[in-house]
């Protein structure tokens, strides 16, 4: 499945509070997503690390970074790239959502 038009090949694993693992395929601020659903990560890239800056879900990536409510945050936080972990049924994305939340308790989501 193609996220977005600059596939990239890098992946982080994120763990949630519960110990499960996800992988995140990771792409840089601005790329353009075809319509996917997913959890999804906003991160900064530092030096030989990824900081989770917000945690989120939606049916559409394609959608969901236009006029994001967040965007103010994501900004100030220094916003580098995007992590996207595809998950088609709502109820999943939402608890994925929620364990990452608890264990990363972003910047961001508060």
């Amino acid at each position: 499945m193609s996220y977005g038009t600059q596939m990239q090949k890098e992946t982080i694993t994120a763990t949630g509070e519960s110990g499960t693992q996800y992988e995140f395929q990771i792409f840089p601020w601005g790329t353009s997503f075809n319509r996917v659903a997913a959890v999804y990560l906003v991160l900064k890239k530092q030096p030989n690390q990824y900081t989770v800056l917000y945690v989120g879900e939606t049916e559409d990536l394609k959608e969901r970074f236009e006029n994001h409510h967040k965007q103010g945050c994501f900004d100030r936080n220094g916003k580098t790239h995007i992590g996207v972990l595809q998950e088609g049924i709502g109820t999943r994305r939402l608890r994925i959502e929620a364990d990452l939340v608890a264990n990363y308790n972003p910047t961001c989501n508060g």
